[in-house]
């Protein structure tokens, strides 16, 4: 069984594997009981986030772990992906932006995927 920080890495080499733009990691472990980790991702148009939602479901199926929650709908322009400790969002850019989980989360620790 993979702990948050190992899911955490093959979450983000499966985004980088679809070249994801601006791949970001935020640790909440210690500001929120609903995870430890968001990954947050975009893609330059719906079909790469399909294509990035894809592969990490692909990635993490092959491994035996299944989201136990997803929103947004197949081709839409933001997807969530909820793994328990590790929450994935991948949204196209003007989404990201409109949305910016990374201000409303600031109180969460950028984390290099060094650091893991």
């Amino acid at each position: 069984m993979l702990d948050s920080k190992e899911m955490v890495k093959i979450v983000f080499n499966a985004l980088e594997d679809k070249k994801a733009i601006d791949t970001k990691i935020l640790n909440i472990e210690k500001i929120s009981a609903m995870a430890d980790y968001f990954v947050i991702a975009s893609g330059s148009s719906t079909t790469q986030v399909q294509a990035l939602v894809d592969n990490v479901d692909e990635v993490l199926s092959k491994l035996g772990y299944e989201p136990k929650h997803i929103e947004g709908m197949r081709g839409s322009n933001w997807r969530l992906l909820d793994y328990g400790d590790v929450i994935i969002h991948i949204f196209d850019e003007e989404t990201r932006r409109y949305y910016d989980l990374e201000r409303i989360w600031k109180d969460g620790k950028e984390t290099n995927i060094e650091e893991l």
